[in-house]
């Protein structure tokens, strides 16, 4: 004799009935829906589960039940700020100041380098060399033969960029005007404290020689010109010109030496400090532009 099944049990029994489910009946979803015939298990609940039972995901990201947030905004980090100048940038400043340290040391203390220079200074003013030519060498690190050259480039320069929509245009064409007001402010205090007599010539008898002024205003003022042309050339011309810069400051250099204006060690001590000035110069724009950039750009 086959079992009774407990779902349908008398009135009698103690045990509840348990819903039985029936496959394939996808509209039994809600108490009287047509073709039900036997409660289900959704039909003790709404059709929607509230908003406030929803559980979201981790930090409301994707995945969570509808309505989804967007992904979580995240900015990522500015980038660190460049150095003004990094270590291995320092070695050309640092080998600049130990050069004039040196020579500055030597001329003041009547060392055996001021000796070599001083010999050396009378062979190439008794040099073959044409005197008219050599003038016209020395001539070249006047006041008013460099700085129009300088004050063209810087023009030239700053309209460049201006044009170009450039960040900061402006501070490359001012470095190079601060470092050409600069020269006086470092050279002169250096002749009065050193106070070295002059070779024999035209300036004999006289004092103050180191450093070179003429040296130096040629050195900044075409120098700093270079520097200022040099983003603006083809890359092909460019090495040329730096080499031609060279060149020319060593021909003014030997120009003032065989006229007897300065001695040798009075030039290399104006490089010096114009190479300083030059560097700071080059430091400055390249940090400046780096700036403008970031802050033209989106967040930056």
């Amino acid at each position: 004799m086959r079992e009774t099944p407990r779902s349908q049990g008398t009135a009698g029994d103690a045990e509840p009935v348990l819903p039985q489910p029936r496959p394939g009946c996808a509209l039994a979803h809600t108490t009287g829906a047509s073709g039900s015939g036997s409660p289900h298990r959704s039909d003790g609940r709404p059709p929607q589960t509230p908003r406030g039972a929803r559980h979201t995901g981790r930090h409301g990201g994707p995945g969570t039940t509808p309505p989804v947030p967007g992904p979580p905004t995240v900015h990522p980090p500015s980038a660190p700020r460049a150095p003004f100048v990094t270590p291995r940038a320092l070695l050309t400043p640092l080998a600049l100041i130990a050069l004039l340290a040196l020579c500055t040391w030597q001329i003041a203390a009547h060392g055996p380098l001021r000796t070599y220079d001083e010999r050396l200074g009378r062979a190439i003013a008794g040099s073959a060399f044409p005197s008219p030519v050599a003038e016209f060498l020395a001539d070249l690190g006047n006041t008013a033969v460099a700085v129009p050259v300088l004050a063209v480039a810087l023009c030239w320069a700053a309209w460049c960029a201006r044009r170009a929509g450039e960040p900061r245009w402006w501070l490359p064409p001012l470095a190079a005007a601060v470092s050409m007001a600069a020269v006086p402010a470092l050279v002169v205090p250096f002749k009065a404290l050193i106070d070295r007599p002059g070779p024999p010539g035209p300036l004999a008898g006289e004092t103050g020689f180191f450093p070179s002024g003429h040296a130096a205003t040629a050195a900044v003022a075409y120098g700093a010109a270079a520097l200022l042309l040099h983003p603006l050339l083809r890359p092909r011309l460019r090495r040329p010109l730096l080499v031609g810069i060279a060149v020319l400051n060593l021909a003014v250099a030997a120009g003032l030496v065989r006229r007897g204006y300065h001695w040798p060690l009075d030039t290399v001590a104006s490089w010096c400090l114009s190479g300083l000035l030059l560097w700071a110069m080059l430091r400055l724009c390249r940090s400046g532009q780096r700036d403008g950039l970031n802050r033209s750009r989106p967040g930056g």
